[in-house]
């Protein structure tokens, strides 16, 4: 069936404003930033469905948007537009990912399994396999910020791992340690297809991307580039890797500058207009096609700046807040203010210049 899918993600992009300096992010936060803000798309519209038991492989440039889209995923980061149905519980594996620096290993392990669903006493029965499996020996006692890349990565793959999650989410996970626990993490993941979990996969390593996926989605400055069997896109994107190796170092800048360009220059309204026509075309006889799509974009979008309604009641709080404060001064209570506010005069009435309440 056509809705026999364990993830769709559709028409799913994600802005990153380039604010300069902090009070500008809180200034657009409340929507009070008046000054143009310069944008970034890092996902320019991504539609793709992955099948239970399915491996899909993620490759693409530094930078493309695959860990953004992993992210996504796993609900770590919201979208900016689109909508992603998630049918199961995920687990993301990347360097150092929801490892606190200040706790210790062991500590992390409980943490991350109870965030995971897990009891105690479910925690307690699997700790032996995880700190196993882990090695990374009296390290599990120190905090985690004292850990190398390496070790955050086999402690982060091991937990992960035994969770038993429904959907795997490896993320460069692999791109560190030694052989020894490389051959360990591939012999888990061949477990996990057997077993019929849905995974995807992130990698630069083509040679694993081959070895463990069956189909690859090539992410390519924000764009699905393309998305097939293995054998295919690894071949094109090998292909486009030995072009872009050809380049003078001239010719790279200037495709890259390119690229990023055309992610600042992103237009979300005329890419909902396509989107708009596209289906117009594909389905002659749809009604009110517009605002359908644009609920498809927005209608499982939560907002990343505070609506007016929000404001109203922020700056009613506020004022409730500043009241508040200012009886108490005064030495007169809230109520006696509210049921006479004439005595607001009177309270006013008794501060001198500087401030300070008169005896």
């Amino acid at each position: 069936m056509a809705t026999d899918y364990k993830i769709m993600v559709q028409n799913v992009t994600k802005e990153y404003d380039l604010f300069k300096t902090q009070s500008e992010k809180l200034r657009a936060f409340f929507a009070l930033n008046r000054k143009p803000v310069p944008h970034f798309w890092s996902l320019m519209g991504i539609s793709l469905k992955i099948m239970p038991g399915e491996t899909l492989g993620l490759i693409g440039v530094n930078g493309s948007g695959k860990s953004t889209l992993s992210n996504i995923i796993s609900g770590i980061i919201p979208q900016t537009t689109g909508y992603v149905d998630v049918r199961g519980d995920t687990s993301i594996i990347a360097i150092g990912a929801g490892l606190r620096g200040n706790l210790t290993g062991l500590e992390n392990i409980r943490l991350k399994a109870l965030m995971q669903g897990l009891t105690n006493e479910e925690i307690d029965g699997l700790m032996d396999d995880i700190v196993s499996f882990a090695d990374i020996g009296d390290f599990l006692y120190q905090p985690v910020k004292s850990y190398s890349s390496g070790m955050k990565s086999r402690l982060g793959f091991s937990i992960a791992v035994h969770v038993n999650p429904d959907i795997l989410i490896i993320d460069e996970a692999l791109s560190v340690g030694d052989d020894t626990f490389y051959q360990k993490c591939v012999d888990k993941i061949a477990e996990f297809k057997t077993e019929g979990k849905t995974i995807i996969f992130v990698s630069h390593s083509l040679k694993q991307i081959e070895m463990l996926c069956d189909r690859v989605a090539w992410i390519h400055y924000g764009n699905l580039k393309e998305l097939g069997d293995t054998e295919t896109v690894v071949k094109d994107y090998r292909a486009f890797v030995k072009w872009f190796k050809d380049l003078t170092k001239k010719e790279k800048k200037q495709f890259q500058l390119k690229m990023k360009e055309a992610q600042k220059a992103f237009d979300i309204d005329a890419y909902q207009a396509s989107v708009v026509e596209d289906r117009k075309q594909q389905n002659p006889a749809e009604q009110n096609v517009a605002a359908k799509v644009k609920k498809e974009f927005y209608g499982s979008v939560i907002s990343e700046k505070m609506s007016l309604g929000s404001r109203l009641l922020t700056l009613l709080v506020l004022l409730l807040l500043a009241l508040t404060c200012w009886t108490n001064v005064s030495g007169h209570s809230l109520s006696e203010v509210v049921s006479n506010p004439s005595s607001l005069v009177h309270i006013t009435s008794h501060v001198d210049h500087t401030g300070s309440l008169r005896k």
